[in-house]
């Protein structure tokens, strides 16, 4: 084999290898989700109840609002 047609296949190998990984990694949140719409919708008072995630790494909705008034958690 020459060399220029083994670095294609390896170029080919890893890119699949990556998908793969890619893969495996959105059936993993697709199972996290999963399992907690499976809980919200079982008992949905506790969901109401569940705190909410700290936002203050994510950009405010509103422009004039600051990112401590907005996040309740932190």
């Amino acid at each position: 084999m020459e060399i220029v047609a083994a670095a294609a296949l390896g170029k080919f190998i890893g890119a699949g290898l990556a998908a793969i990984g890619s893969g495996a990694a959105a059936i993993g949140v697709g199972n996290v989700v999963s399992n907690f719409l499976v809980s919200a919708l079982r008992n949905p008072s506790a969901a109401a109840r569940r705190p909410r995630p700290c936002s203050s790494a994510w950009p405010s909705p509103k422009p004039w609002a600051s990112s401590r008034s907005s996040s309740p958690c932190c």
